[in-house]
């Protein structure tokens, strides 16, 4: 692992999820994670994607990770990066967080290590609405830039407030400008940032990578749409009254979408088949990290949950020298030993089963 990399070396989960107890030890090898499917092996990588701002890779709410039928509330400790990390929830009260014993905000998380993901409901990214693809590209930008995660916050609150007036009809010029000026300072922002996050990641894909590279492109669906912090809040004030007739916001970086085309077959990656949409996803995971590495000096920890299995055996190995190369923590998820076999000592394995209802988690390291 590389100097100054972000990584976790003790993870303990409490009643999260299928895990009722469990404490895994971790040093600088990838972790190959198998067993059969229900037995806990994706709760394992969103407890560690909670290790980052935002609700993890499953965007679930606090109550929905609660073990049953205990409900008792649930908690994730961790070394991470040499820091104590304490999350935790009680039943119907929100997730705090703690760090070296202080209470902080979700934000804190980026200071300690960049975490990536990529999960199977991401396979349809490029097939299903422009949201989950915004939120694809926000996660890749947060990244790069913690402070974007908070101006999205902000951006989206001030439309919501807006949206309310909006919806009761109110007509208030001063409401409006106020909301609106915030919406324009932080929506600037935003698309600024975006296309930072795009710059860098078209940087760091490469000609000669086993997984195909990508032109990605920022659009929206109008050709003129503001994108400046002065435009975006004259065009909120002109579209007050169809905005009013909608109840909400028809202008705006939250109607922006990301476009990708297959860059060697001139192809929309909408078009593409099936492998070579998942093929382009894990080739922007990879080189969403090779720019991190690159400009941080910090791998990022990368969880890739059931990606090996869609992947022949050529292209796997290719995947894990790519891993190994990057010199960061990564965990990987699948079904079977085979899977992880030619990873060797070079990994360390655990197998996860179901115990009478609880995950159970043992070293099987060669």
């Amino acid at each position: 692992m590389s100097e100054g990399a972000g990584c976790v070396t003790t993870l303990a989960l409490s009643h999260f999820r299928s895990h009722r107890y469990t404490r895994l030890v971790f040093d600088d090898r990838p972790v190959a994670i198998h067993g059969p499917n229900g037995a806990g092996k994706t709760n394992l990588l969103e407890a560690i994607s909670l290790l980052s701002p935002g609700r993890g890779m499953r965007r679930a709410a606090a109550e929905e990770i609660i073990r049953r039928p205990e409900a008792i509330g649930w908690k994730v400790t961790a070394d991470l990066s040499g820091h104590g990390v304490e999350l935790r929830a009680e039943p119907g009260q929100p997730r705090t967080t703690r760090i070296d014993g202080k209470t902080v905000p979700q934000i804190a998380l980026a200071r300690l290590a960049r975490v990536l993901w990529l999960v199977p409901s991401m396979d349809r990214l490029w097939l299903e609405g422009a949201e989950g693809r915004r939120r694809f590209l926000d996660r890749m930008t947060l990244s790069f830039l913690p402070d974007h995660g908070e101006a999205v916050l902000a951006y989206e609150k001030a439309m919501r407030d807006r949206n309310r007036l909006l919806k009761d009809g109110v007509r208030d010029d001063l409401w409006y400008d106020a909301l609106e000026m915030q919406m324009a300072r932080h929506g600037a922002a935003i698309h600024a940032r975006r296309l930072d996050a795009l710059d860098r990641l078209a940087s760091a894909q490469q000609s000669n990578d086993p997984f195909p590279a990508a032109n990605l492109a920022l659009t929206h669906p109008d050709d003129d749409a503001p994108l400046t912090q002065d435009a975006l809040r004259d065009a909120l004030g002109r579209s007050r009254p169809r905005d009013m007739a909608a109840g909400r916001a028809l202008v705006g970086p939250h109607r922006a979408d990301l476009s990708a085309i297959y860059a060697a077959k001139d192809m929309a990656a909408r078009l593409c088949s099936t492998g070579e949409q998942k093929a382009l996803l894990i080739s922007l995971i990879l080189a969403n990290a090779r720019a991190l590495k690159s400009g941080t000096g910090q791998a990022p920890i990368l969880l890739l949950d059931e990606v090996a299995a869609h992947l022949d055996a050529d292209r796997r190995a290719a995947l894990y020298a790519e891993l190994l190369n990057l010199g960061g923590q990564v965990f990987l998820t699948g079904s079977g030993p085979e899977l992880f076999v030619d990873m060797g000592r070079d990994a360390l394995h655990l197998r996860v089963a179901d115990d009478a209802g609880c995950s159970r988690t043992e070293d099987i390291t060669p």
